[in-house]
């Protein structure tokens, strides 16, 4: 009663106020929301690659446009003694200023709402060195000194790694190199073991933490046993000083039993080529380590080789192991642990447990305790085929995950050889009937193995992307073969000169040379089943996948020969198709180099495949919701952002790759947004 009493004195005064609360709703909702920037490769230190954003979201991606493309003017076809090139970057976004690195190692900072360039900075790297990747780099990293005043120079570092093996840090505002780091802005990263002009070499960001800027390393892959050392090394971010180093495979390091040519163990490389990620609060960096050398035979590294394909934990400060988990135990098959770290938070148990989520090459994930490296998901010691090949001693089990399940194909048979027409699917068969084929982890042989994934992997050094509100995983995958064939000594000659075509590498040190390449029907696809890509979501709390679908086509194959390759690539060159052979349809699936990511908007955006696109997929049901064509394919990780005025942009690098002979070639970085 007195309720009502009081409303009925009151009515106009209620009007006034409920119309001030809703013109304040209204003025809310119409400002615009605050910038989310683009900080480090993975968008966050521990590589989620999960953007908050929601302005492009489910129901409006289809309007996506370009907004801008610049073009660097850095691309190489491989003519003229230079590597070929690709362009692999994914800029990062800090202070209103959008960073990233070219082919050429050129770092340039560009206006991210116009794409107009506010500086580049050239360090003038030898385009003519024996890069095993080609030219490419995959992005930059940065650090903010706290105690700086706002004016000083060089308040925030620019950090780049370069093909040509050096440390540079520039001032984010001018471009200039810092000349208290190092000498002159920079350090030199050449003062490993057995070090080689070209052979060792960087082509992925250094990881910055406590201070400190760490680095690994590229080095070629198949050329000899005793290659450079693949150190990790950790340099003071002020300064350029050398902090500390590890190293994967200790040197030389003793071992009665392993002896076949007279020496200790010995080897080399080993090194973490892909990107690495940090935890600033546990003061530790994630390194992913790769193959030790050379790659398909280890009769003079026996044993596991460790920390050789592993992912280790170490302390930021010191560079002290905190923990390693080796995913392949002496690996002869180039299955590196390509894959970023990536560093979560996943209910397990009952409880919430901070992880490590590591894959790699098999398509194997594998699931950390990020405190002490052990699984979360159980992983078994399981049986493998072992080498019929003398001096090998192959290790009699490998670690394979209970959960989640393999990423893509891992066995082909006879019986599951595909081909375009009939020809071609029996001359796969065929193929396939020939080569050695006991399943995964077959070693090299004599007479030829059949591996699927082969050594470009199921999983590469795209990775994958982490949505932490549903906890699912979202990674793309190949579905490739390999043929991988050992070769003596006295017959290397003879192969190169009279052999197929494809991947002859000497393993000099070694009794046996090395063949590689894909299985190729005639018509010059893969020899295994489509989809030969795909896009997954891993539920993480159950270890299960909640959908899969192919990605991209590689309808066009037949015709521009894109996995074609001459001698030190895999691939071989088919014939040309006549004019009236069959054509793929849309949903082949694609080789995809490069990696996805997710926003709270719903949506996965990945490009990577061979056909030159990008694409969103729902994130809840893998439909595929929008694809723009790109100047040329993708092989890059996506990024986006939105800056002060509320409008998100999303960013790629479409150049080609380096070691895949698409018919485009391009220097474009394109920017998209809604209208």
């Amino acid at each position: 009663m007195k309720r009502a009493r009081w409303l009925a004195v009151f009515p106009l005064t209620l009007s006034v106020v409920f119309l001030i609360a809703a013109q304040r709703r209204s003025s809310q909702a119409a400002a615009p929301e605050p910038g989310d920037d683009w900080p480090v490769y993975g968008h966050d230190p521990g590589g989620m690659r999960y953007s908050p954003l929601t302005e492009i979201n489910r129901k409006n991606v289809s309007q996506l446009k370009v907004a801008w493309t610049f073009h660097t003017g850095d691309v190489s076809d491989g003519s003229g003694f230079k590597q070929r090139s690709g362009f692999e970057t994914t800029p990062i976004l800090v202070d209103g200023t959008l960073y990233f690195s070219t082919p050429f190692n050129r770092v340039i900072a560009l206006d991210p709402a116009t794409g107009q360039q506010r500086w580049a900075y050239d360090p003038k790297i030898d385009p003519t060195w024996d890069y095993g990747d080609g030219l490419v780099n995959r992005g930059v990293a940065t650090w903010l000194d706290p105690v700086a005043a706002p004016s000083a120079s060089c308040r925030r570092h620019i950090f780049e790694t370069t093909i040509d093996a050096r440390l540079i840090a520039l001032d984010a505002a001018t471009g200039q190199p810092c000349a208290d780091f190092g000498e002159k802005g920079e350090v030199s990263l050449r003062e490993v073991p057995r070090y080689h002009n070209g052979w060792y070499h960087m082509t992925s960001p250094p990881a910055v933490v406590d201070d400190v800027v760490v680095v690994g390393s590229a080095i070629n892959d198949n050329n000899r046993v005793e290659m450079p050392s693949g150190v990790v090394r950790g340099y003071d971010v002020r300064t350029g000083k050398l902090r500390w180093k590890w190293d994967p495979i200790p040197p030389n390091a003793p071992d009665a039993s392993s002896k076949p040519f007279g020496q200790t163990w010995w080897s080399g490389a080993g090194n973490a080529w892909s990107i690495m990620s940090v935890d600033p609060e546990r003061h530790l960096v994630f390194v992913p380590t790769g193959s030790a050398s050379p790659d398909f035979y280890g009769g003079a590294r026996l044993g596991d080789d460790k920390w050789a394909d592993s992912v280790v934990a170490l302390r930021a400060q010191t560079g002290e192991m905190a923990w390693g988990f080796q995913l392949v135990h002496h690996n002869l098959w180039d299955f590196d642990t390509a894959c970023p770290p990536l560093l979560a938070t996943l209910e397990h148990g009952g409880r919430k447990v901070p992880v490590v989520i590591q894959g790699n090459k098999t398509g194997f994930l594998y699931v950390l305790d990020r405190d002490r490296g052990k699984p979360v998901f159980p992983v078994e010691e399981r049986p493998v085929p072992q080498s019929t090949v003398p001096g090998e001693q192959t290790s009699p089990t490998q670690p394979e995950p209970v959960a989640p399940p393999a990423i893509g194909r891992q066995q082909m048979t006879a019986d599951d050889a595909w081909g375009l027409t009939p020809s071609d699917r029996e001359t796969c068969r065929k193929a396939v009937s020939s080569l050695w084929n006991p399943g995964l982890f077959a070693p090299p042989s004599l007479q030829g193995t059949l591996n699927i994934p082969g050594s470009i992997g199921s999983l590469n050094w795209g990775g994958y992307a982490f949505d932490p509100r549903s906890s699912l995983l979202f990674v793309n995958n190949n579905n490739i073969p390999y043929i991988v064939k050992l070769i003596s000594r006295a017959q290397m000659s003879e192969a190169r000169m009279h052999g197929p075509r494809g991947e002859y590498a000497s393993q000099i040190g070694a009794p046996y040379g090395m063949y590689r390449n894909v299985l190729f029907s005639p018509s010059g696809l893969p020899c295994s089943p489509q989809p030969w890509g795909q896009m997954s979501a891993v539920d993480m709390k159950t270890g299960k996948i909640r959908w899969q679908v192919p990605l991209g086509s590689m309808r066009d194959v037949t015709t521009n020969c894109a996995l074609c390759h001459g001698s030190g690539t895999p691939g071989t060159t088919p014939p040309p198709p006549s004019a009236n052979a069959p054509k793929l349809s849309e949903g082949s699936g694609s080789l995809s180099l490069g990696g996805p990511i997710v926003t709270a908007g719903g949506l996965v955006f990945v490009a990577g495949t061979i056909d030159p696109h990008i694409r969103a997929f729902d994130a809840k049901t893998g439909k595929e919701l929008w694809q723009a064509e790109l100047p040329a394919s993708g092989h890059a990780t996506p990024m986006t952002y939105r800056l002060p005025d509320g409008k998100q942009y999303l960013v790629i690098a479409a150049g080609g790759h380096p070691k895949v002979r698409e018919e485009k070639q391009s220097d474009s970085l394109v920017a998209f947004t809604l209208p």
